[in-house]
């Protein structure tokens, strides 16, 4: 087992993990933990979180929330929890993640089973340093057909077409937003008050669906 830090974002990758390790490290630590983990058919990398990783996830999540709600789109949000399946030997902890195009197939389950149950819609990827996993990797094979990663300066979305993420324009779940719509009011939150920042974001909307 080898381990790696990496200051800037306090990563730690372990190497030849079995899945039953990961699954008995998952149940050992529970859900309260600052840490996220991502696995790759036996790397393990823990990460913590530091500020200027989680307040870009608290605005996306806010600015989508807003979206949905003048959108008149149901939701349902399933912030970091753990997406992973056995088979394919891989499982992450996304910033956020959300059903909304699936959102009647998952409305009032209590538990998340991807065996079973639809990979969300949309996850959010913030990664201010560079991961040691191949989370696009991860995701696609669990599924997930839209992502949007964002590493402190630049925004991009993702599609998932046939097993491959591309680069796209606009977000499949909100086709009425761009890259450009998004990184605009997200630059603008480092030096906007929050409240006055989805204020405007509130009026942008509603001016767009006019």
């Amino acid at each position: 087992m080898l381990v790696k830090s990496t200051p800037a974002e306090q990563r730690t990758v372990l190497y030849n993990i079995s899945w039953d390790t990961f699954e008995a490290l998952l149940r050992d630590t529970g859900e309260d933990r600052g840490s996220r983990f991502a696995y790759d058919c036996g790397t393990l990398e823990i990460m913590t979180p530091l500020f200027e990783h989680e307040n870009p996830k608290i605005q996306f999540d806010r600015l989508i929330l807003v979206l949905a709600e003048e959108l008149s789109i149901e939701i349902k949000s399933a912030g970091s929890t753990t997406l992973k399946q056995r088979l394919a030997k891989r499982g992450i902890e996304p910033d956020n993640c959300y059903y909304i195009q699936t959102e009647s197939q998952v409305r009032g389950k209590d538990k998340l089973n991807l065996e079973t149950d639809p990979p969300p819609d949309l996850a959010i990827e913030i990664d201010i340093t560079h991961s040691s996993v191949n989370k696009f990797g991860i995701y696609s094979a669990l599924g997930v057909q839209e992502l949007w990663r964002y590493n402190g300066e630049d925004l991009k979305f993702y599609q998932l077409v046939e097993g491959q993420y591309v680069e796209c324009e606009f977000s499949i779940a909100f086709p009425l937003v761009s890259i450009s719509d998004i990184s605009s009011f997200i630059q603008q939150s480092k030096s906007m008050g929050e409240i006055a920042l989805l204020k405007l974001f509130r009026y942008w909307v509603r001016e767009k669906i006019k």
